[in-house]
């Protein structure tokens, strides 16, 4: 990651929001087509589940901590289950830092997808790996959701599952229920473990904080009178833009021309 001198700024509001590029990450959610990415990511951003099914294109998130005084940014990037465009998936994994792909336990072309997506992702984060000399871990959960679901609709077995992550330290496979918020927290709770990211940035585990206080989030001595015992708070920025294709670009070619180890992301905009 760059250089912790180096800072990324979030606006939102009145506020503005300055994390250190060492600290700000993108997950990744990659699943076929109406297996629940969406609504995974709805819990955890804000503990809801929408019953309505609405397709994304691609949607980002941006979602900004304060743990123990410290600033971290996760940003999300919930993708499209068709991947009509092959580069843009393609280049989706070569700027993720966590993935998470999801099936649906009642279909068994979802899991045949997320076992190619699972393929490719450790082929193209392989070959980004080889080109700049990093060392660093790939952090995966494989995720079976609707496990709300009777088992006579079940179509793939809890061992298959299992099997796909059994020689990876770094992924962990979850069975869960969005609808029912089943497991969701434990599997954040496990990926940002396998990252060496603070286990508080689960949806259980800090204190949701509205844009309102967004010009005391980042100082140290940030406290709400009636939290007791808790240091970590999360806010979600509802003005967030996903960064342009260029910028993304121009991001991993300074990581293979070793020119930019000690540059941040670029700014983000929409061209």
């Amino acid at each position: 990651f760059q250089d912790q001198a180096m800072m990324k700024t979030m606006s939102g509001g009145n506020c503005t929001l300055n994390v250190p590029a060492k600290n700000s990450y993108r997950m990744v959610v990659l699943g076929a087509s109406r297996v629940g990415k969406s609504s995974i990511v709805s819990r955890f951003l804000n503990g809801r589940f929408e019953d309505q099914y609405t397709p994304t294109i691609e949607d980002f998130h941006r979602k900004v901590y304060n743990i123990r005084g410290d600033m971290y940014q996760l940003d999300i990037l919930d993708t499209s289950g068709n991947h009509p465009f092959p580069a843009m998936r393609r280049l989706s994994i070569l700027t993720g830092d966590v993935f998470i792909l999801v099936f649906s336990l009642d279909n068994r072309e979802s899991f045949d997808e997320v076992k190619r997506l699972q393929k490719q992702i450790l082929e193209v984060k392989s070959c980004l790996k080889n080109k700049t000399k990093e060392s660093a871990d790939l952090p995966m959960v494989i995720c079976g959701n609707k496990n709300d679901h009777s088992e006579i609709f079940r179509k793939v077995r809890t061992d298959e599952g299992e099997n796909l992550v059994s020689s990876d330290e770094n992924c962990a496979y979850f069975e869960v229920s969005a609808k029912k918020n089943t497991n969701v927290d434990e599997m954040f709770y496990v990926l940002f473990s396998m990252a060496k990211l603070p286990h508080e940035m689960s949806p259980s585990l800090h204190r949701k904080i509205s844009i309102q206080y967004g010009d005391t989030f980042q100082q140290k001595s940030f406290r709400m009178r009636r939290v007791k015992d808790m240091d970590a708070y999360g806010m979600v920025s509802p003005f967030a833009r996903r960064p342009s294709v260029n910028s993304d670009l121009k991001y991993i070619k300074s990581k293979v021309l070793r020119e930019g180890q000690s540059r941040e992301r670029e700014k983000c905009t929409i061209q």
